[in-house]
């Protein structure tokens, strides 16, 4: 059986190691295994000594209790960790849904998050709830959202902090979901990888596994928190039942976590706030050059500035950010990722605020954008 093509994936297994300038990375800065040790306090030495045997299927209960430990309706035993993030909604995909079930899905989104709940249930299975553009931000309907339902709807796919436009929901916007989904007897798939990684303007939003036990949330490393070569991620699933059936299901695809990553991921949540700090300053700082970029070029591009995250989805008045994008990549060593492969259109792109070459990156663009503005016209 074939599925979609991971357009995403492709892209950057296209340019991301081959061109030099990136506007569109989805993650923060990252640090070494040395730079990691030495936050936590701990020695190449005693990372030197660890054993590389199998490890306990649902994932070392060390980890799963300091997981839990970041929420307040969860216990270690509701936690599964997984052998990459994105095993995850591969997983859920497969134990949430029978034949015949609905699905909605936030949109735009990363590809999988669409993808493989079309290829689990059937595209025409699938709605897309899709986020409106206001003058300066992104909107989600709750009126769009209740057309949506149907007696055959099963399953609710969120993602907040959103990617790619930043949004972030009210604490009482969420509440008003949760509580929707808990009254028709459904089921919510929430993508966390964002989690924490919240403006200082902006009132943070808990987890979805803290406000309802029908919730299966996916959270990991890879972004707040900047360590995506650990591919470390985890479910949060407090129905028994369900995290059995999930269980069965991972043992036909990674069986356990690697030792190496859970060992490091246990270091990194020692020191999770002092990293996500770290990414909040940075995010902080590259949404200042940001703005004042945007602001020099209003004909050309809308801003919408996001509220959390590490992402945003700007307007961008060409033809085709695609066409585009391959240009730039093979002319100029600069990346921009078009909104199409993520379920939006081509006429916005995604960029990345999290990285410490958002700034030159930039700049390179903008050189770029100043020499066809004096030959071209722009």
């Amino acid at each position: 059986m074939r599925i979609a093509s991971f357009e995403t994936e492709h892209f950057f297994a296209r340019h991301e190691f081959s061109t030099p300038y990136q506007l569109c990375n989805s993650d923060c800065e990252s640090f070494s295994i040395s730079e990691l040790l030495a936050l936590a306090g701990k020695s190449l030495e005693e990372f030197g000594r660890l054993h590389l045997g199998y490890t306990e299927p649902q994932g070392n209960p060390e980890l799963r209790r300091a997981i839990a430990s970041l929420h307040t309706a969860v216990n270690a035993d509701d936690v599964v960790v997984l052998g990459t993030p994105v095993e995850g909604i591969y997983l859920a995909a497969r134990a949430l849904l029978e034949p015949g079930d609905e699905v909605i899905v936030l949109t735009p989104a990363y590809d999988a998050l669409i993808t493989m709940f079309e290829h689990v249930a059937g595209p025409a299975q699938v709605k897309r709830w899709a986020f409106e553009p206001a003058a300066n931000a992104w909107e989600l309907d709750l009126d769009a959202f209740r057309r949506l339902l149907t007696p055959r709807t099963r399953l609710v796919v969120v993602n907040f902090p959103h990617n790619p436009t930043g949004y972030l929901p009210t604490p009482g916007f969420q509440q008003q979901l949760v509580s929707m989904i808990d009254q028709h007897g459904l089921l919510m798939f929430s993508d966390e990888m964002y989690f924490g990684l919240v403006q200082p303007s902006m009132t943070p939003i808990p987890s979805a596994a803290d406000l309802t036990g029908n919730a299966v949330v996916l959270s990991g490393l890879s972004k707040t928190y900047g360590l995506p070569g650990l591919r470390c991620g985890w479910l949060i699933v407090r129905d028994k039942a369900l995290r059995e059936n999930i269980m069965n299901w991972k043992f036909y695809t990674s069986i356990c976590p690697p030792g190496p990553s859970e060992y490091l991921a246990s270091l990194a949540l020692s020191v999770g706030e002092k990293i996500r700090n770290i990414s909040i300053t940075r995010i902080s700082r590259n949404l200042e050059l940001a703005d004042a970029f945007f602001a020099r070029w209003p004909a050309l591009f809308t801003w919408r500035r996001p509220s959390a995250g590490s992402t945003a989805l700007v307007g961008f008045n060409v033809p085709s950010v695609s066409a585009l994008s391959e240009k730039l990549a093979q002319q100029e060593g600069l990346l921009i990722q078009s909104a199409a492969m993520l379920g939006g259109d081509d006429r916005h792109m995604r960029i990345g605020l999290g990285r410490d070459g958002f700034g030159i990156a930039l700049r390179k663009f903008e050189d770029w954008l100043n020499r066809q503005a004096l030959h071209q016209g722009l």
